[in-house]
């Protein structure tokens, strides 16, 4: 028995603890020793000495942990190095899910939580994010991060949905529409516009392409019945409905030619991309084609503002639509960045 290591608690689990110790107390800007590393595993019930530990490097090594030692005076130093994520990465990935309105307070922290667990304890605390996002308003509904996957699998087993939708009264409180009656549609793509996730789905019933918000549906489950309207799915143009819709709006969708004052033109290329067709009018404004297509009403926009109507569009049958716009401050003035 001699020389060799004594058994703690739970040595058949040392490689998995040693995994543990070296993800979540090690990174680029924290390293352990050798002793402090024996001292960390004691704690889990787990007996190691320094010679079978260069052999247990070597073999998480092989397994694809990036054990880093580095030499410093007479002592040497262990860090793990290369993650499935980098910090940066991560980061971004928090203020996304911070920003994101259609996951409830709740729902974010849960999710910030577990990917803190992808770097160490102390780079986890630079995760501890607080964005700021301007009107930001948080969906209420918990149950849309489930809506979400739910639907997913009806669309990749090409079956029809059923749920209940709402809107929000007067008194702040939940109203099912249609007097609570179920909708049952075929759903086809799930779209993100303007922070909010969107169903496109087929109604048999009216034989059209409708869009529900996902945040507003409750109660969802998949039916057995086969999807219908593929044909007319097929013939649906994703991206450009996205856009032509001003934001999901709903109405009669028409075409339509902006006029805006030249220093506005970069708030239409932000919102329709750089193909739409501009011209000029006069040494102040431009106007663009009739090109787009954008379903009534388009005044709640949040892009719009009622402070300044440099931007009008005009549609077919002399129909006239006002879409007010921010004031005429540049970016640089006002510190806004369209």
């Amino acid at each position: 028995m001699a020389g060799k290591e004594r058994r703690g608690d739970h040595q058949k689990l040392k490689m998995l603890y040693l995994a543990k110790i070296f993800s979540e107390e090690t990174g680029d800007q924290h390293s352990l020793t050798m002793p402090e590393i024996i001292q960390k595993l004691s704690r889990y019930g787990v007996n190691a000495d320094r010679k079978t530990l260069y052999l247990d490097f070597n073999e998480l090594r092989d397994f694809g942990l990036d054990i880093i030692a580095d030499q410093v005076g007479r002592s040497c130093y262990y860090h793990l190095g290369g993650r499935d994520f980098e910090l940066p990465e991560l980061k971004l990935l928090v203020d996304s899910v911070q920003s994101a309105k259609y996951i409830t307070d709740k729902k974010s922290n849960d999710l910030i939580r577990k990917l803190e667990t992808l770097v160490s304890k102390y780079e986890a605390k630079q995760l501890h994010r607080q964005v700021i996002i301007s009107g930001r308003v948080k969906t209420m509904n918990e149950s849309i991060y489930y809506n979400v996957d739910k639907i997913h699998d009806a669309i990749n087993a090409g079956c029809q949905i059923r749920f209940k939708y709402f809107q929000w009264n007067v008194q702040k409180k939940m109203e099912l529409r249609k007097d609570g009656a179920w909708y049952q549609i075929s759903p086809w793509a799930l779209m993100w516009d303007d922070e909010y996730y969107y169903l496109v789905a087929y109604d048999a019933r009216n034989n059209m392409i409708k869009h529900y918000r996902v945040d507003k549906m409750i109660e969802i489950s998949v039916v057995d019945e086969k999807r219908k309207g593929q044909e007319i799915f097929k013939q649906f143009n994703t991206p450009r409905y996205s856009k032509s819709l001003f934001g999901m709006n709903g109405g009669e969708e028409v075409n339509v030619t902006l006029e805006a004052a030249n220093h506005m033109v970069g708030i239409l290329i932000d919102r329709f991309g750089k193909d739409i067709f501009i011209i000029p009018i006069d040494d102040s404004a431009v106007k663009s084609l009739p090109t787009r297509q954008a379903c009534l009403p388009v005044e709640a926009r949040p892009w719009t503002a009622p402070r300044y109507e440099h931007v009008v569009g005009e549609g077919p049958h002399e129909m006239r639509i006002s879409v007010r716009i921010v004031e005429a401050r540049s970016a640089e003035q006002s510190g806004n960045h369209f």
